[in-house]
């Protein structure tokens, strides 16, 4: 079809009513792909933590106080304030971080975003490898990833251990509750740094703790945590591929947010049902999404479905994995798979969060 041909069918086909509609959507996209990015910025800076105080500031004040340049200090903070983030008073040029938006962007709390703003600025330099294997096929190997995702990801999940795990979690899970505190046998696969096993055995000291991960690097950083934390006594971490077995038995074995990451989650599964003992529990923590697309639309959805080429399809597929992608561990393939390996009954944990489905599974 030539450039005409084309012109014409949109002419045709299309209202210039629509298609300015349209443009108005891709340039509000296209702003908020800036303004994260702007916002990575800021975290890797620690501009954000600066304004913290939510004090009103020069940018030559907030230069000086975080050694950087005042000029693009001054461009960072203009970009902010048209967008919302901060607000701006023309009579003192100060700006301030609104005290609602300080959770957010400034400080670790539940709904902290930095840790998430770190790993996008580490998944961002990830664009051509995942290009190419647009074009070749294949994926790109959980080697290939820089320690900004890692490290950022961390950050971001260590809101879950540190604000809802003991606190939300497993009180609404009895019998998982109960467990732990007598003293239970835990293993949490993919581990990645450790931060849900140290949390747990600084909660429950009485339990025994293993931790299972492939990847190398981040095993090495989980034992130094567990040793900063002071835990080291009851918590070990272990570079396994546990789709070809997990050594022991356990009265609790755990997966947070990694069987739709995984090479082989169906013999993940099988390998977690037989390491379970008679009255043990499998609780599984994983994308928030519908089996079905068209109820997986909005920013979220797409969110989840670009994640995905970015890393979880990708690093499945590099290792001649299934593939499942991030939405592809949702409830209703969960349900069908915890069937196949073995599994009692799967419960739905109700905990009302937009991003993650937490299950208590019995053996």
């Amino acid at each position: 079809m030539t450039t005409s041909s084309v012109e014409a069918a949109v002419t045709v086909e299309a209202s210039q009513a629509e298609v300015e509609a349209f443009v108005g959507q891709v340039m509000g996209d296209t702003s908020a792909w800036i303004v994260t990015t702007m916002a990575m910025i800021g975290d890797q800076l620690g501009l954000w933590r600066a304004l913290a105080d939510s004090r009103p500031t020069t940018s030559a004040e907030l230069a000086e106080q975080t050694d950087t340049a005042e000029r693009y200090v001054r461009e960072w903070l203009s970009s902010m304030a048209a967008h919302g983030y901060l607000t701006f008073d023309p009579a003192t040029e100060r700006f301030t971080l609104p005290p609602a938006h300080v959770p957010v962007l400034g400080i670790e709390s539940p709904t902290f975003f930095g840790g998430f703003h770190h790993a996008l600025y580490g998944l961002s330099s990830m664009l051509k490898p995942v290009v190419e294997a647009f074009q070749h096929g294949g994926g790109v190997h959980l080697s290939s990833y820089p320690d900004d995702w890692w490290r950022g990801f961390e950050r971001f999940s260590s809101g879950w251990f540190h604000y809802l795990l003991p606190q939300v979690w497993l009180p609404a899970m009895p019998e998982v509750n109960a467990a732990l505190s007598r003293g239970a046998d835990v293993a949490d696969i993919g581990c990645g740094r450790g931060k849900a096993l140290i949390r747990l055995a600084e909660e429950y000291p009485a339990g025994r703790y293993i931790g299972f991960d492939v990847h190398e690097e981040s095993i090495t950083a989980a034992r130094a945590s567990a040793e900063a934390a002071g835990v080291a006594d009851r918590v070990r971490f272990e570079c396994r591929d546990v789709s070809a077995g997990i050594p022991g038995d356990y009265d609790v074995i755990t997966t947070f947010d990694v069987i739709h990451d995984a090479t082989d989650p169906q013999g993940i599964l099988r390998e977690v049902r037989a390491a379970l003992r008679p009255e043990g529990r499998y609780v599984c923590l994983d994308v928030n999404a519908s089996h079905r697309l068209q109820d997986n639309t909005g920013p979220l959805g797409a969110y989840f479905y670009g994640v995905s080429v970015l890393f979880c399809l990708t690093t499945s597929l590099a290792q001649n994995g299934v593939g499942l992608g991030t939405c592809g561990f949702n409830e209703h393939t969960a349900r069908q798979m915890c069937l196949e390996a073995g599994f009692g009954t799967v419960r739905r944990v109700d905990i009302a969060n937009p991003f993650n489905i937490l299950y208590d599974i019995t053996a």
